[in-house]
């Protein structure tokens, strides 16, 4: 239980930010706006809350994992994704973690998963320019052969090794 920073404006990107609310100024001469009406040019933060919170969601569930277990809010003024429910193990429970960060427009996951057979807790990296799994591995594991564990640790995030991003938060697994 615990909150994860990552990188606003890296990751997926599963939802439009809303328009900038128009200017509704009256011209000179004209009647200024009813309030009815300058209501309806705000956006509904609540739906789009929801909104975003379901892309999340069918999200997570494209990846393989058991969106059916969780569930997943989304606050658009902390930028705070909050997670909660029940996953069967700590892998899954940080893969649906890192699922939920790589968005854009996330900055926070607030994790309140709960794991039914617990585990060792794994290590997250974000990554920076200039890096590829060779040489995460080598920091951690002290040898970049070691590349494929923090591979196969972010699968199904991960389609091909070669293909990471600054910005982007991995899972880095503990090894034996």
């Amino acid at each position: 239980m615990s909150i994860i920073s990552f990188i606003r404006d890296a990751g997926e990107h599963l939802f439009k930010r809303p328009h900038p609310i128009p200017d509704i100024r009256p011209l000179p001469g004209k009647p200024a706006a009813t309030p009815a009406t300058a209501a309806a040019a705000k956006p509904d933060v609540d739906a789009l809350e929801m909104s975003a919170a379901k892309a999340i969601k069918n999200y997570v569930a494209s990846k393989g994992l058991p969106a059916d277990k969780i569930d997943i809010d989304f606050d658009a003024d902390t930028a705070t994704v909050t997670v909660s429910g029940t996953v069967a193990d700590q892998e899954t429970r940080e893969k649906v973690v890192l699922c939920c960060g790589n968005v854009a427009s996330v900055e926070h996951v607030n994790d309140q998963i709960k794991v039914a057979n617990s585990g060792k807790p794994g290590e997250y990296y974000t990554v920076k320019g200039g890096d590829n799994l060779s040489k995460i591995a080598q920091h951690y594991y002290g040898d970049g052969t070691r590349y494929s564990a923090i591979f196969e640790a972010n699968k199904p995030m991960l389609s091909d090794p070669d293909k990471i991003y600054p910005g982007q938060t991995l899972r880095i697994p503990r090894l034996s």
